[in-house]
Formats: C-alpha cells, structure tokens, sequence
C-alpha cells in the first residue's frame, strides 16, 4: 500500500509546489524590471546561502544549530524520499542515508519544539506554530517508511493500519514543507529566501562587502515613478525580498523606534507589503503591531495606494534609518530602501513631509543648509583661526568638509578641537569656507531625492575644481554620503571620518598625546559610522591612545542603539511612549561612565538633550585635543611628515 501511496503524495504534492511556484513568480513579476544577471545569481546562491546568510545566523548559536540540523536534514531528506519512494530506488545504502536524513531533521524540529513552547515576543505565532509537528510529522513518517527499505524491517510490518497512519504523517508533512513552500504559509521563506539569494537587489552585500548608498532615482526619465506609491512601483526583486521574510522578529527587537512606542515595526512594515503583493488585510498578522495600531484596519492590493491604504504615513516617518532591522535580518532583507522608497513618493508627489520637513527642505534650497542661516556665516565658527581655503591654494593633502554643524554652537567647539588636532600634527589641509553646501544626507533621508541630487551635483563641480588627496570630516552622515552617494553622479573620493585619521596619525606618531585622567568613558558608535561603514575600530584606537579602557555598554558596536537623530527623525518628529536618546542614556548610565565619547554631531545634539543629571558628552576630537601635549615654545614637538622628509 505504501508504495503506490508514497509516489502519489511525493509527485501530487511537488506538481503543486512548481504550480505554487510560477504563480509566485509572476506576484513578484508585477513590480517594476530590475537589471539581475538570472544565471550568475542562481549560481552564487548556494554559498550565499552556506556563508553570508549563515554568518547572520550564527550570533544566536541555539538558532544556528538548530537550522544547519532541520533545513539541511530536510534538503537531504527530501532529496533521497523522492529517490527512494518516489522513483523507488530501494537500495539499502539510500536507505541508510534516509534514514539518517531524518534522524538529523527529527533532531533539529525538537529544538524548534522546545523553542516555540515559550517563544520570544519578537516571533510571530499563529501558522508558524505548527511548523514543529510538521517537521516532526514528515521525518518520523519517512524514517519509519524507509526501515524496510534498509532492511531493518520486514516490507509489510505493521499492515494496513500503520501504512494508512503513515500516509497521513506524510501528507501532513509534504502538504506543509512541500505544497505550501510556494502556495503560502511558514515554509514559504525557504523558497522565496532562497531566490532572494540569488537575485538580491544588492549583490555587493555577498562575500564579505558592503552595500549601504541609497539608490538613485532616475530623473531625466518622465515615465520612471518618483519612489513608491503602489506595491507594484517596488522593483520585482524588491517584492521578492519581503517574500523572503522568515519573521523571526529580530529586526523589531533591534529597532528604536519600535522601543520607543513609535507606530513602527519593521517585521509588520514588510509582512504590510506582503500583504499588498498579494491582496488582503492584515488582520491574521500573527505578530506585534504597530505600538498603538490594533490589526485589521489596514489592507490593499498590488495596484492601490500603500500610504493609508497598508501602512499611516507616521509609520514611515517613524524611521531613523539607523540600520539596525537590516544589520540583523538574517534574510538579508533591505527594510531601509524600501522606506526611504516609499517616502520619495510622499515627499515629490505629494509634498507631505511632516511638521518641519518641508520648512528644512525649503531652507536647504534657499539657504543650501536647512537651518535656514545666512550661507555668509558659514565660516564664522573659525573667524580667528586662519584657516586656508582651497580657493586659495588650489590644491592641498587634506579637505576638511565642515559640515552644517558650522551653524551649531556646540558642534563648533568639536570643529575647533579637531582644527587643533591637525594643526598639532602640521597636517597640510584647507576647507572649501563659502563654496561648501550641505552633503544632502538630510534631503535624501526624508525622500527629496531632487534636492539632494541638486545639492550632489553642485559640491561635485566645486570639488572638481581642485586637487587634495583625500576628505576628512567629523560628521558620519557628511561622510557616508561623499564616500557611497555621491560616486553615483561621478564624485569618488577617498574619504575618512576624523576617528579614522586621528587613529592614522597617531600610529603615525604625528601628535604627541599625553594620558586621560578621571572619567570612566564609554563610547557610542553612531548609525552612519558603524553599520552604515563599518568603522568600530578606529574611535576604540583612538580612545585607548588616551589610555581610556572603554566601559561598553551592552548594545554596542554592530548592535549599537541609535541616538534618535538620523533619517530626518528630528524633523518629522513622530511621537511615542519614550525617547530614543532617553533610550539610549539608560544603557549609557548601566555602564556607570562618567563621560560619553562621540564621534558625530548628530549623536552629540540627541544625547546632550537628555535631561540631567547625566554623563559629560564629548567628541573624540575634543578629548584628542584636550590631551595634546606642547613642547617649551607651545608648538607641537613632532616634525610634520614633510619636514621630516626634507631631513633625510
């Protein structure tokens, strides 16, 4: 009985699946075209999957092993169960491996068990808690199925009752693992995941780079959407990346604005889109909702409206573009583009940024800074320190890119310090003074990618007017947008955050440094400088050149918490149950340091608005040059790297 009932179920429930999974596709085809070298990405896939997803995976160990023993039990096990009971290949060594197959899958699901008993808030529950007996279901009911085929049993143990109860373990299980791989439900992940893979909208993310500049908009061309108003504007690949999701829930653990009490949660963000691809509401969301949103008020379909339609606009706004929900998606998943997408719309269309969004906007055209200050009061901040400006030399080593914190008074004491630190060192360097606009970082988070190609294109012709070797700033957003935005329109550059130069000349021996003293300090790794970039490194070096041992506070470094002041979040300023930099002076205070080391502006101003009584918070550039030492004449005691060459 077994074997004619095995083949049907095996054969019925993959017809099914490849039926699944055209109609899949063609959801996914509704979005826009995306250019994606089909072949090569299926090819890389596998070590895309084994390496890069993998590394993601591997922080939480339990997850970790537990993955390698279900999914690749189940890879294998499915493998051999259609080689044995579908094209009934009865050979004792297949058999054995089978059998192996499933006690590896059987292992794994009971740790998936034993974790869905009292599941993490972060996972979401409904269909994915049955995923356990589904395991179970089809590795119990293949390893009995196959002991005959090993020999271990005679060919008809147990008669019919066992062979109808086993008929039923395998329909559960292929129904579930099989036909609903590519039809919807829990194993849909494992399909769609897997083509996500291959066909990711930012390959260089894969073996070991990285991809974090938004994409530009194209717009010379009058058809091409302005960002996302619809499910269908996502780029097809796009709309098979919120496939993918596996809604584990570590993005929303990570995020910010969801801690805050914001309406924002990045998992229920790309299920809303999922939702959109292919029609419905989510009133079956089986995970946390928006804080303050009850489910079932929001639906849509591919071809109506996201905004107010799946998503509120305060949901998008909510957003600090921190990077933390993509940092941890161990599927790899771009949550940041698609906001940002989504807010191109509202912005260009619809000219609906919120509370002063529109004001800073305006002010970054009128002014080219969106404070809205004289551009003539740029260089006010160093009116005694003489600085060179390129326009005058025409060409120099280092161009120190200011900044807008030249309009901010606390900022310009950073700025003041870090003149100091290169003066010490007799490093040869001007600023651009009265020709330096605004990067764009601000215009381009809260969607207004016209001004802020405006304001690209403007700095690349001035920049393209001299020579210097390299741009250093003290402003992490300044410089993830020269160093990864503005190559876009033809403006490459090499170009260092001042943590990373300072770390240079110092190992360099160009500043003779003497020790900190007093304050226990531990160190804040802003947004745009750590998982934007990658640097964690460098401010550390720095810091223990001072002879600081950093307290690090528990959610440090790639799981840094963000302050609260990127993606325009202080401009459109969403409401919620608590503050982001109150948030984050909480996990500050648990250190017990009395100073706070930062290494952006932005972190400065958000941390420095909390309420006191709290920790000192100060620049690394500030504390470089509080611990600068002079010689008798009150210069600095080491030669410059020219005047050392002309020594020898």
């Amino acid at each position: 009985m077994l074997s004619f009932v095995l083949p049907l179920l095996l054969f019925a429930a993959l017809g099914l699946a490849v039926l699944g999974a055209f109609r899949r596709a063609a959801m996914w085809r509704r979005g826009r075209p995306a250019k994606v070298d089909l072949l090569a990405g299926l090819l890389a896939m596998p070590k895309r999957y084994r390496v890069d997803l993998h590394h993601v995976v591997a922080r939480d160990k339990y997850m970790a092993n537990t993955h390698v023993a279900t999914a690749g039990g189940f890879v294998l096990a499915a493998v051999l169960a259609i080689l044995v009971h579908g094209f009934g290949l009865h050979h004792p060594l297949l058999g054995y491996a089978l059998l192996a197959a499933t006690l590896l899958m059987f292992g794994g699901a009971i740790f998936v068990a034993l974790r869905r008993r009292q599941p993490p808030s972060r996972l979401s529950k409904g269909p994915w808690m049955r995923l356990p007996k589904s395991l179970l279901a089809f590795s119990a009911s293949f390893f009995i199925a196959t002991l005959p085929v090993a020999g271990l049993l005679p060919a008809d143990f147990g008669g019919w009752v066992l062979a109808v109860l086993l008929g039923l373990g395998v329909l559960w299980g292929v129904s579930e693992l099989f036909f609903g791989m590519t039809w919807g439900g829990p194993m849909k992940h494992a399909f769609a995941g897997a083509l996500h893979l291959a066909w990711h909208r930012r390959a260089e993310r894969f073996g070991g780079g990285r991809s974090t500049g938004l994409k530009p908009l194209d717009l010379s061309d009058p058809h091409a959407p302005l960002g996302v108003e619809k499910p269908v504007d996502f780029t097809w690949n796009q709309l098979l990346g919120f496939d993918a999701c596996v809604q584990c829930g570590k993005c929303e653990a990570a995020c910010p604005a969801f801690a805050a009490g914001q309406p924002l949660n990045p998992k229920k963000l790309i299920q809303d889109m999922v939702v959109g691809l292919a029609g419905g509401t989510d009133a079956h969301f089986a995970g946390s909702p928006y804080p303050g949103m009850p489910l079932g008020e929001h639906g849509g379909n591919p071809h109506q409206p996201i905004v107010n339609g799946l998503v509120d606009a305060q949901t998008l706004w909510s957003c600090t573009t921190c990077r933390a929900c993509v940092e941890e998606c161990p599927m790899m998943i771009e949550h940041v583009d698609a906001i940002v997408d989504m807010r191109r719309h509202l912005t260009l269309e619809k000219g609906a940024t919120p509370n002063k969004g529109a004001e800073v906007l305006e002010n970054l055209i009128a002014t080219d800074n969106p404070g809205g200050f004289a551009p003539g009061g740029r260089m006010n901040w160093a009116a005694d320190l003489n600085l060179n400006l390129l326009a005058d030399k025409k060409a120099t080593d280092v161009l120190f890119w200011v900044g807008d914190g030249a309009f901010d008074m606390r900022n310009q004491r950073t700025l003041r310090a870090f003149v100091k630190v290169l003066k010490a060192a007799n490093v040869d360097f001007a600023v651009l003074g009265l020709e330096e606009r605004d990067s764009g970082d601000v215009a381009r988070r809260l969607g207004d990618e016209a001004t802020f190609q405006l304001l690209a294109r403007r700095n690349i012709q001035t920049l393209a007017k001299y020579s210097f070797n390299r741009i250093v700033t003290c402003d992490p957003h300044s410089f993830h947008v020269l160093k990864n935005e503005y190559g876009a329109f033809d403006g490459h550059y090499l170009v260092q955050h001042h943590s990373g130069y300072m770390a240079e000349l110092i190992g360099q021996g160009a500043l003779n440094l003497g020790q900190h003293k007093g304050n226990s300090v531990t160190y804040h790794d802003p947004c745009y400088l750590g998982r934007y970039n990658g640097e964690y490194e460098a401010p550390r070096e720095v810091l223990r050149a001072l002879g600081i041992e950093v307290r690090e506070m528990q959610r440090s470094g790639f799981r840094s918490r963000c302050c609260g002041g990127g993606g325009g979040a202080p401009i459109t300023d969403i409401p919620g149950k608590q503050r982001i930099p109150d948030m984050r002076m909480e996990d500050i205070r648990e250190t017990g340091a009395d100073l706070v080391a930062v290494g952006c502006p932005q972190c400065t101003a958000m941390l420095e608005g909390v309420v006191e009584p709290r920790p000192l918070i100060k620049d690394l550039a500030e504390l470089v040059a509080e611990a600068l030492l002079e010689d008798a004449s009150g210069t600095s005691s080491v030669p410059s790297k020219r005047e050392t060459a002309e020594v020898h």
